[in-house]
């Protein structure tokens, strides 16, 4: 898909808000929803979402929905550094197909690294086990401010 074209209100995140596919919630308020990505690239690798908006990318995406997006990563990301004690974090977003998208519903990611350990690729076909991913997320909502 390119940077341009319609929102799919079939794509796995609206199907998750919906509550119609299962994710494995870090934290939620009435404007976003930080969940454990099923394919994580490392340990603790959290998907940040609007719950209000229909933008595809951060083109497409409202200033003040934008704003309060932001600051949810920043607060995940505190989190998941007082949790999980990474040497580094990644926050990454990805627009358009040719720029990595996979999923067409605008998301941050947040990606602990330790030097030691190879971070996976984008997207990889490897699931990750569910009680893993609510452990994982568990230590990261204590940790929230």
């Amino acid at each position: 898909m390119s940077l341009t074209g319609t929102y799919d209100p079939d794509n796995i995140f609206a199907r998750i808000l919906r509550g119609e596919v299962p994710s494995v919630t870090v934290w939620e308020d009435d404007h976003v929803l930080a969940f454990m990505d099923v394919f994580p690239q490392s340990e603790g690798h959290v998907l940040v979402i609007s719950k209000t908006s229909t933008a595809r990318n951060l083109l497409e995406i409202e200033a003040e929905v934008l704003t309060r997006l932001m600051a949810a990563v920043q607060r995940t990301a505190r989190a998941v550094e007082r949790a999980l004690s990474p040497d580094g974090l990644s926050v990454m977003q990805f627009n358009g197909e040719a720029g990595g998208q996979t999923v067409f519903h605008l998301h941050v990611h947040i990606i602990p690294r330790w030097a030691d350990r190879p971070m996976d690729g984008h997207a990889q076909p490897r699931m990750a086990d569910t009680e893993a991913l609510k452990a994982i997320a568990t230590r990261i909502a204590a940790a929230l401010d």
